[in-house]
């Protein structure tokens, strides 16, 4: 496809003021390019309309007739040479530019850590005492604890760094048994039901996770190569695993274990067409033959999760106190389905409220209950973190330990 008929990429999109000017912000997930693109907001519903059924004509006319004013044509093309320029529009310049960077990932030697230096500090010495830190902070450490698995939130430790210091400590003893470790983490920019793989080890400033390529070998085999590694370069910049997978090193006092890292796509669509996942034969395959290949090994499964997104930063109305509250007792009823392990009871409570809380971990939650089987879940953290500047949004994230 060219640029005469433009189709914007799945982008994150978020407004922002400077100078008192208005503009959206377009991130692409996949980081293609450097560039950073903001699109002054009169141009939003140009945007809005560059969904490869119309020429830049017909933009033009979409706009002044669902919107009421007129744009000038030589400004939207502007803006579409400006998205072409940063790889931000389906067409074939964009599809180059994702194998180049596939195979620049697969060449390498390691999937470099992406957020190290930029979130939390990539000097493996200032990393450790940010940790201890952490742990520092608690007033009554937890004793630590056997377990099957866990659930580690994947927000920024500077939000959620207390909850990362409560669960990990907790399973301290969980995490230094294990002989591999199944991480499943969120794939913010995945396709609907895709489970992602990889082949590529995990780095993090502490040295190197290796990456259990025979077990990822097993599962291409059996569930196809082009579904389990159609969206492998997510694994890039996706910072779910990657939070997780920094603490697991630390834990282990940077002694490396075998990883396999699973990014998961949303399940949204189960909400919408009425099928469930355990009805779902790719997500049973996947399950069945995870357990068949990893039967005997001493395995801890880490769900990198966090639970709701609300307020205004993600398209709902501000929250107060009340709110709060309210959203407290939600995530209570949801955290007491994995309390007792129960996947199926878990997945029916995201759908009976239709996820209206937009719970970011459901996914990887799900998957981690399904292979532990029967669990008791022991809450070890809960916190609602800020997620605007005027307080009127707010992510939950918990850590769990499953017995």
């Amino acid at each position: 496809m060219n640029n005469s008929h433009p189709k914007l990429r799945a982008l994150d999109v978020k407004p922002f003021v400077q100078n008192g000017q208005a503009y959206l912000l377009l991130r692409d997930p996949l980081e293609l390019s450097d560039q950073i693109i903001a699109v002054p907001q009169l141009l939003a519903p140009a945007l809005a309309l560059c969904d490869g059924t119309r020429d830049l004509t017909a933009i033009v006319e979409g706009v002044a007739g669902e919107y009421g004013f007129r744009l000038g044509e030589n400004m939207i093309g502007e803006m579409v040479s400006a998205l072409d320029a940063a790889f931000l529009l389906e067409n074939e310049k964009a599809a180059a530019a994702k194998e180049a960077a596939l195979a620049d990932y697969r060449n390498a030697e390691f999937r470099p850590p992406a957020l190290a230096g930029r979130s939390y500090p990539d000097d493996p010495e200032t990393l450790r005492q940010t940790f201890q830190g952490y742990l520092d902070e608690i007033d009554t450490l937890p004793g630590a604890a056997s377990g099957r698995a866990l659930i580690s939130p994947h927000i920024d430790y500077m939000r959620g760094g207390s909850v990362y210091a409560h669960v990990w400590q907790r399973a301290r003893p969980t995490i230094a048994a294990a002989d591999l470790v199944v991480i499943f983490g969120t794939d913010h920019a995945g396709s609907y039901g895709h489970i992602t793989l990889t082949r590529q080890h995990y780095a993090t400033p502490f040295g190197t996770l290796p990456t259990a390529q025979d077990v990822v070998d097993v599962l291409a085999e059996n569930l196809g190569p082009e579904p389990v590694f159609a969206e492998e370069l997510h694994h890039r910049a996706e910072h779910s695993i990657e939070f997780a997978a920094v603490w697991l090193h630390y834990l282990r006092e940077e002694q490396p274990c075998e990883v396999l890292p699973v990014l998961c796509g949303s399940f949204g669509h189960f909400l919408e067409d009425g099928a469930t996942p355990a009805a779902d034969a790719h997500i049973t395959k996947f399950i069945e033959t995870l357990q068949a290949v990893t039967a005997g090994r001493r395995v801890v499964y880490i769900a990198a999760a966090d639970l709701a997104h609300v307020g205004p930063a993600f398209g709902s109305a501000p929250i107060d106190e009340q709110a709060r509250v309210q959203l407290r007792a939600a995530d209570a009823e949801l955290l007491q389905q994995i309390h007792v392990g129960d996947a199926e009871g878990f997945f029916a409570a995201i759908k009976g409220v239709q996820d209206r809380n937009n719970v970011c971990g459901v996914a990887p939650i799900y998957l981690t209950l399904r292979m532990t089987g029967s669990v008791e879940g022991e809450i070890v953290a809960y916190d609602q973190c800020p997620a605007d500047d005027e307080n009127t949004s707010a992510v939950s994230v918990c850590g769990m330990l499953l017995h």
